[in-house]
């Protein structure tokens, strides 16, 4: 056949509406199915269930510390088990973040997936705390002599705190309950200290005592901590103590949390965050980072490490990270705010997901992209979702029939692989400043039982709603955050 007739041919095609077939990319991906075993592990308060911080080295220009999933201090579960719960938790905190980000619009966005009880779980939120623990714990020492604390990292909260004696209502921890009246370095705050007043509502000052305290409440579900803000002195890895730290001393404690964590660690950006603390104490502190291990991985009986840098260290390794500019929410300064304008699918973009579908409104916070370390699905604003998820259908047709599948039918996109190789369509997410985040197929198409049934890891929430970067995208890259530069980095391969 001769050009001319081959263009004929192209010509004849578009006049008479048939579409050009398109040239999907496609990875290799050999699922690995959840075992049907049930784990028993030692108990939470065995060294060899817990974050080892002697494990991690140390420098002098950061402060560093090994993490570890919640899932590793499961006791009697199956990994089919443990997915169940970390969606069921999942769903409260989406619901958290998007009525937190936007209050006066949440109340009208009802999440096309991923939230099964539609909008029972979006209640008036009164704090800037999650509605969980959190996924992953970091072991930190507070107090002298120093005793040590597992707190759940959290990148949504700024409040810093764990459960202290006397306890008037405590939960079950791992590991003892802090006293500060054991401590030489524990130190009352005045209700006019600078720490104090960024509470904001979140505090206030005891009227007898002229002491600062705080109150984080989470609305309708019940989950409540409530004690003395104070100085106290956190050791890090290899024995890095930071003195003057502000936390809060939580004497009245109850709700969703539970053990392991003691309490939350906040890396959000507000002024009484624990990065932005650490920086303010005179530390050359500008940056922290992350790195999770493979989600799936870090389940009972495994040894598996993530691990988080504070200081100069953090941005450290190689390849270096890629940064794209952070925005702010006016109405919720806490969270982190990317701009996330567009998606791939067997490296070709989806029309139906752009900037402008996913641009924050500042004023009112609807919209806009964050990026949370305690959030495991990443949800797309609605119409953005659809388009994602109808674009990888039609790139993964020769994975078979679409099913509604995982714990409570939460995904709505499965396919079963049965544990063999097959080609899976590549998917990217792309970033203002040209950064483009390749995931591995891990990252988007998770195994959900023991039969080999794989399910997209995506899901969707109201139109114009926030949309959340979670977890499972983010494992196995280093994720940076510059605070001073108001930006973050991603460097892939670097845990």
């Amino acid at each position: 056949m001769t050009m001319a007739s081959s263009c004929i041919l192209l010509l004849l095609a578009a006049a008479a509406g048939l579409a050009t077939p398109v040239e999907y990319q496609y990875h290799s991906y050999a699922v690995t199915p959840l075992s049907p075993h049930t784990y028993s592990v030692p108990a939470a308060d065995d060294d060899g269930a817990r974050a080892r911080q002697e494990d991690v080295a140390v420098s002098p220009s950061a402060l560093h510390v090994r993490l570890l999933h919640r899932d590793s201090f499961a006791v009697n579960a199956t990994p089919a088990q443990l997915l169940a719960r970390r969606l069921q938790r999942d769903e409260l905190r989406a619901a958290w973040i998007i009525k937190a980000a936007a209050p006066a619009a949440a109340a009208n966005d009802t999440p096309v997936v991923g939230l099964s009880s539609g909008g029972a779980f979006v209640a008036p939120v009164v704090s800037r705390a999650p509605t969980t623990s959190g996924e992953y714990m970091a072991k930190i020492a507070v107090g002298t002599p120093a005793v040590e604390a597992l707190l759940a990292m959290d990148t949504g909260s700024d409040i810093t705190w764990l459960q202290c004696q006397p306890c008037r209502r405590c939960y079950p921890q791992s590991g003892p309950v802090f006293d500060p009246r054991h401590s030489t370095s524990y130190r009352e705050m005045g209700y006019d200290a600078p720490d104090c007043q960024a509470l904001g509502r979140s505090g206030g000052g005891d009227a007898k005592r002229m002491t600062c305290v705080y109150a984080v409440g989470y609305g309708d579900d019940g989950s409540t901590t409530v004690g003395d803000f104070i100085e106290e002195t956190l050791t890090f890895a290899g024995g890095v103590q930071v003195p003057h730290m502000s936390i809060g001393c939580g004497h009245d404690n109850k709700g969703l949390f539970a053990a392991p964590a003691a309490g939350i660690l906040g890396l959000g950006r507000g002024q009484i965050s624990c990065p932005s603390q650490i920086a303010a104490l005179g530390y050359n502190v500008t940056s922290f980072s992350y790195c999770l291990a493979d989600f799936f991985l870090s389940s009972p009986g495994r040894s598996v490490s993530s691990t988080l840098t504070i200081g100069d260290g953090a941005a450290a390794g190689s390849p270096p990270p890629s940064f794209t500019p952070t925005v702010q929410n006016l109405n919720m300064a806490t969270f982190y705010y990317v701009r996330l304008v567009g998606v791939s699918v067997g490296g070709v973009r989806v029309p139906g997901v752009t900037e402008d579908d996913l641009k924050l409104d500042p004023y009112t916070g609807r919209g806009g992209v964050i990026l949370d370390s305690g959030t495991a699905v990443t949800r797309l604003a609605r119409r953005a979702y659809i388009a994602f998820r109808d674009a990888f259908r039609a790139a993964a047709v020769d994975l078979g029939q679409v099913s509604i599948g995982g714990p409570s039918g939460f995904f709505d996109t499965c396919y079963t692989m049965g544990g063999r190789a097959m080609k899976v369509p590549t998917v990217s997410m792309h970033f203002a400043g040209g950064v483009e985040l390749t995931l591995p197929p891990k990252n988007y198409l998770i195994p959900v039982d023991s039969m080999g049934t794989v399910c997209f890891a995506f899901a969707g929430t109201g139109d114009r709603s926030v949309s959340i970067i979670g977890n499972i995208q983010q494992q196995g890259f280093r994720v940076v955050y510059n605070i001073g530069g108001g930006r973050v980095g991603f460097a892939p391969n670097s845990c």
